[in-house]
């Protein structure tokens, strides 16, 4: 009869019987082969008993294209235990297939009640039974507990057949009757329809392994020994754990009896065989557990069997003959899965550092994918060919633990550069538990309950750490080389003008570098740790310290071949800015490194301190032979001298004007000190006394060369007290009448206290009067003075003393100059009189 007539006719009520009888058949037909199979006969094969299977055999064919043709036969989970389901069977019906395809689609046969995967018994060629719904082994007829392994096969083939047919005619829901056999149609629903949610739950539901399971009937005599190893190669666990077991049961009933049959040459062999047999099976197991993960097509079956035997063994483990010791199984089960996963990371690829400047990032990269892809198998598809007791998922994350800091302590041995120091500190600590890899969304709900940290060697991290602070520390140093070789290449040796920045200041890129470097290295450490981002800014603030005398030693060994002194002072100007940012750059560090800052800040100002004498040095060995000229004869009659000091203090002042600050005010301020202390100083000297009323011509040009000094320096001069001394100098010179140069002492001994006798007599020397009554009249109206504002005995403010610098050379002109005051205005008066 065709198949197509067959499907057809399923609904009909007359069916149902056929199907029922069909089925009676068939349990008739498995009672009766198990009970001859025990007593040792075949079963008898007649014309009668194959008519009356002819129609079952029609039918099972008619299921199996059937389910064949089913929307879901391709992606059932239990698809691959049905026999001969993907041999050549026949074609249904084109009408049949229409039909097929208008009705719901069946559910799962994986999910259905009479499955066979859903069952717990085990598909055809399977090992270990599982009890159906609580149901206990003792609830189960004589002839299921125990049957051999030819019966359990064909006795399980014939009911997952008629059970698989009868769940696929209830899923297709046929309705009819012998006058309407039009079946309903039903629009199939859309498979957006299933959620992510329901699917998941479907697949857990289908790979799920109960934890009890009953034992298959163990052989009354076992295979040889080269055969069971012989199973045990080929992957045929089941039968080889089987024989192995009859084996062992073999091996203590002779060791009970002590019969003289069993000698002690035999048992000790046969415990021999035992032990070797038993070794085999347990490196088989761990061989298939190890490659699981990476094998994944053969994994639920094998693997179901492995977690059996482990469960099997760990309850025998107290009998003799086993000799794998108490824990051993699962020990090696875990032993194995270790093993897997370290393999995974060997596999991962790993360039050597010469082959690629970024072969740790790389690595580390695909190191996490791996990691993901792998535990997305353990939890998709490896957990649920274990029983829960197994925490399949919890030893694989364990593992992983382990594996990845065994990993990450051979990596760490390659490591040099800083930034691949930082990049394994940042992997460890940022990404290893981040969603890029342990908290992956694809890995929840089970790593919810999980720890998400490495197993860490004591103090690996630690020293981890210090290494990067260390190599932090060496690559500041190289750095800063680095940055004195190309200020030597792009600036010194070429005698290049320094550039000046948007403020019109002298610039230097130096600062720059140097606190781009160290901001780098804090910021990248305070994402791995607040507290070794302190640890590397103090370490990079240690090395800062030395670099700057290491760059003006630098500095003065290429430059001193720069013959121009206005491109010297331009560099140096450029280098006290640059060290001045660099300062305050530094002072940003100074909360978690304030001893560091110190030091540096005080080598910085030594530095700066050095580079500011050296231009004025520079400046004032340039104007010495002209500031030595004036007030002479030369001075009275030219101003050549004087234009060379002012045109030199000039260039020098607008060059200050390109100088930051607070550094160009002290300059300044110094500059203007040097410049009117060498002026004032030549009146000291006593080389040149005006006579014949040249004094008013001296105090005439004074006066003009004063101010335009004066103007020079008011702008920028912190010394503003420095003004008058010019002006007050000019009226003592420039008096016509010598009694009244007494009256011009009031506002210069006010305004410079530190003047003396010594000072006043030289400027009075100058002026032409180098003797005489009003001379000393003079010199004693400034003791008076002197005395009245109380500065007699003391110069005044020290941080305004000018004259007290002042060295006077003495040249006594007069006899009369320490005679009394009060004995020469006697004898004047008596003069008078007379």
């Amino acid at each position: 009869m065709p198949s197509g007539y067959q499907m057809a006719e399923i609904g009909e009520p007359g069916d149902m019987e056929e199907v029922n009888e069909a089925r009676g058949l068939e349990e008739d037909r498995s009672s009766l082969k198990s009970t001859m199979e025990r007593n040792g006969k075949t079963q008898p094969n007649g014309p009668v008993k194959d008519k009356k299977l002819g129609m079952i055999k029609q039918f099972r064919e008619s299921m199996k294209q059937v389910g064949e043709k089913s929307p879901l036969f391709s992606n059932s989970k239990g698809s691959k235990d049905r026999p001969n389901s993907d041999q050549g069977g026949h074609s249904i019906e084109p009408e049949v297939t229409s039909l097929t395809h208008q009705l719901p689609p069946p559910p799962s046969p994986s999910l259905s009640a009479g499955s066979p995967v859903a069952s717990p018994l085990k598909s055809p060629g399977g090992f270990f039974q599982r009890k159906e719904g609580g149901e206990s082994a003792k609830d189960s007829p004589p002839s299921q507990k125990k049957h051999s392994r030819s019966h359990s096969d064909s006795s399980a083939i014939g009911d997952s057949l008629l059970k698989k047919g009868a769940s696929i005619r209830r899923s297709l829901r046929l309705v009819g009757n012998k006058k309407d056999k039009t079946l309903k149609q039903v629009r199939l629903p859309s498979v957006t329809e299933i959620t992510v949610e329901e699917k998941r739950e479907r697949e857990k539901e289908s790979i799920e392994i109960k934890e009890s399971y009953i034992l298959p009937e163990i052989p009354l005599t076992p295979l040889s020994v080269m055969q069971i190893n012989e199973l045990i190669k080929t992957e045929v666990l089941e039968e080889a754990h089987l024989n192995l077991l009859s084996l062992r049961q073999e091996f203590q009933r002779e060791r009970e009896e002590c019969t003289e049959e069993a000698s002690p040459m035999e048992l000790a062999k046969k415990e021999k065989d035992l032990s070797i047999l038993y070794r085999a099976m347990q490196e088989k197991v761990k061989e298939i557990v190890r490659d699981s993960n990476s094998l994944s097509s053969r994994n639920k079956e094998l693997l179901m069997h492995v977690a059996r035997i482990i469960q099997e063994e760990e309850k025998r483990e107290a009998e003799p003959g086993g000799v794998v010791g108490p824990g051993d199984w699962r020990g090696a089960w875990r032993e194995a899965v270790s093993l897997g996963v370290k393999a995974t990371l060997m596999r991962v690829n790993l360039d050597r550092p010469e082959q690629n400047a970024s072969w740790l990032a790389i690595h580390l990269g695909l190191l996490g994918k791996a990691i993901v892809e792998d535990l997305e198998k353990v939890k998709g598809e490896l957990q649920g060919s274990y029983p829960p007791s197994f925490n399949v998922f919890s030893t694989y994350m364990s593992c992983y633990h382990g594996a990845v800091s065994q990993h990450l302590n051979m990596l760490q041995q390659q490591v040099t550069d800083l930034k691949d120091y930082y990049t394994l500190l940042d992997w460890i600590i940022n990404r290893y538990e981040s969603e890029k890899i342990m908290t992956s969304p694809s890995l929840r709900p089970e790593m919810e309950a999980e720890n998400t940290g490495l197993s860490l060697e004591e103090g690996f991290l630690d020293q981890l750490k210090a290494k990067y602070c260390m190599r932090a520390k060496e690559d500041m140093r190289a750095s800063l080389d680095k940055i004195l070789e190309l200020e030597n290449e792009d600036i010194w040796i070429k005698k290049q003008a320094p550039e000046t920045d948007d403020e019109h200041f002298f610039n230097s890129d130096i600062h720059m570098d140097i606190w781009t470097k160290v901001e780098s290295n804090a910021v990248n450490s305070k994402r791995i740790d607040a507290n070794l981002e302190m640890r590397v800014v103090c370490s990079c603030l240690e090395e800062l310290q030395k670099f700057p005398k290491q760059f003006e030693t630098k500095l003065r060994c290429c430059c001193n071949s720069v013959e121009n002194s206005s491109l010297w002072a331009d560099y140096q100007i450029t280098y006290i800015n640059s060290f001045t940012a660099l300062k305050e750059h530094m002072e940003g560090y100074r909360e978690s490194c304030p001893t560091q800052v110190d030091h540096l800040s005080r080598e910085v100002d030594g530095l700066v301190h050095r580079l500011v004498q050296g231009l004025e040095d520079q400046f004032k060995n340039d104007v010495r032979p002209y500031l030595r000229r004036m007030m002479t004869r030369k001075w009275l009659s030219t101003d050549e001298d004087f234009q060379q000091l002012y045109s030199r203090t000039e260039k020098l002042s607008q060059r200050c004007s390109q100088m930051r600050p607070p550094y160009v005010q002290t300059f300044v301020s110094r500059l203007h000190y040097y410049v009117v202390k060498e002026y004032v100083s030549q009146l000291m000297k006593n080389n040149y006394s005006c006579k014949n009323r040249k004094h008013d011509k001296a105090a005439t040009k004074m006066r003009m060369q004063w101010d335009k000094l004066k103007d020079l320096f008011e702008e920028m001069t912190t010394h503003d007290w420095l003004h008058p001394v010019g002006d007050h100098l000019s009226n003592i010179i420039g008096e016509t009448n010598k009694r009244n140069i007494k009256n011009h002492l009031e506002g210069l001994v006010a305004d410079y206290p530190d003047i003396s006798k010594k000072h006043l007599s030289a400027v009075l020397y100058f002026r032409g009067l180098m003797r005489g009554r009003e001379r000393q009249v003079i010199l004693q109206r400034l003791t008076e003075l002197k005395r009245e504002l109380g500065t007699a005995g003391n110069t005044g403010d020290s941080r305004r003393a000018l004259f007290s610098d002042m060295q006077v050379t003495v040249t006594n002109t007069d006899c009369l100059a320490d005679i009394p005051f009060s004995c020469l205005s006697s004898s004047q008066t008596d003069k008078e009189r007379a």
